[in-house]
């Protein structure tokens, strides 16, 4: 059994050390007989980044078929949310290597485990679900209050600005026109298509 260790901490001060967490990890598979093939430690990495160097690595030695296990101090410690971390389960249990929790007594290599899987990634799912109707009911007050949704209009003066510049000087760019009038390029492009007038840029093709 080729065992994988994972260990993270949120900063290198406040008096978090990696240590605290790999010693009790190496002594448990120590007693399990497991062989150690890596450790795998980001240190003074927040749990809310979407990229961890380590864990990517580690998520790297799984795929490619180099581990049989992960073993890491806590759920938390591995899934910066319950959604992400139903998915990285999900994909390691695809790949067949296994994953323990020492922390929270999860064994995904027991019927037991992978049962509290299942729980894990249908509150996940119930989390979702939840999130999905609060936004929904949140948009339907504010149409019942009038309120206007999706992006603000482009204003009439604005409007008038765009197209006067561009009939007074039809050979600007988008970028010329947008750089008079201290608009974005994107919000000149989209007036003057609305309105289906393309400006030539400097080399005389529509910009």
């Amino acid at each position: 059994m080729r065992v994988a260790i994972y260990a993270r901490c949120s900063t290198h001060d406040k008096g978090q050390d990696p240590e605290l967490q790999l010693v009790p990890l190496r002594e448990y598979c120590k007693q399990r007989e497991f062989t150690v093939t890596g450790e795998f430690i980001d240190n003074g990495v927040s749990g809310t980044k979407d990229s961890r160097p380590e864990l990517d690595r580690l998520l790297d030695a799984a795929r490619k078929r180099q581990i049989d296990l992960i073993v890491c101090w806590k759920l938390d410690r591995f899934g910066r949310s319950l959604k992400q971390l139903v998915t990285a389960l999900d994909e390691l249990s695809s790949l067949g290597v296994g994953f323990i929790s020492y922390q929270d007594n999860l064994d995904l290599t027991t019927a037991q485990g992978r049962l509290m899987f299942h729980i894990i990634g249908a509150m996940a799912e119930f989390e979702r679900e939840l999130i999905k109707e609060r936004v929904k009911a949140g948009m339907d007050n504010a149409k019942r209050k009038g309120k206007r949704l999706g992006r603000k209009p482009i204003a009439p003066v604005t409007q008038d600005k765009i197209i006067h510049l561009h009939r007074k000087e039809p050979a600007l760019s988008l970028r010329d026109i947008a750089g008079t009038l201290g608009l974005s390029k994107s919000l000149v492009h989209k007036t003057l298509q609305k309105f289906a007038l393309e400006p030539l840029n400097n080399t005389g093709f529509a910009a």
